[in-house]
């Protein structure tokens, strides 16, 4: 028997949804896999903040694209993260930035990147997009070549 996802505590259960900002509640299991790259990718085109001036709820799809090493997030954890932002303030592009900082934090990912397509207020749409790549590796210079060339 498998026991590689015995401490996933999300996964088949009745979702507790956090009321703030909860990184906690991230789960990574191990890559099967980690002996080849892989891109995987989240389109999560549910996600809401709020303006940390105004308080005014901001709509906006995030879209999470990684190359693992040895451990992945838990997809359901990864729900119920990105849901604590509902009733957080913080400014686009720091949204975007924190997400992809406990993304690593919990997975040493060999590349991730992660954008922000949020919805316009006030006639104006803002698209942060922020990467990192395992320093000393060829992740290192991929993160640099895919900022360098990245256009929406």
């Amino acid at each position: 028997m498998d026991r590689t996802q015995d401490n996933l505590q999300s996964l088949g259960r009745k979702a507790d949804i956090p009321a703030t900002y909860a990184p906690e509640v991230l789960e990574a299991f191990v890559n099967r896999h980690p002996e080849r790259d892989y891109w995987v990718q989240f389109n999560c085109p549910e996600f809401t903040s709020l303006c940390p001036i105004t308080g005014q709820p901001d709509f906006a799809e995030i879209k999470i694209m990684y190359i693992p090493d040895l451990r992945m997030v838990e997809s359901k954890s990864l729900k119920l993260y990105l849901f604590s932002f509902r009733n957080h303030g913080d400014f686009h592009e720091d949204c975007v930035n924190v997400i992809m900082e406990d993304l690593i934090r919990l997975m040493d990912p060999r590349y991730i990147e992660v954008l922000g397509l949020f919805v316009p207020r006030g006639g104006i749409s803002i698209h942060p997009y922020a990467n990192y790549g395992r320093p000393g590796t060829r992740y290192e210079q991929l993160a640099a070549d895919r900022m360098a060339r990245h256009a929406l």
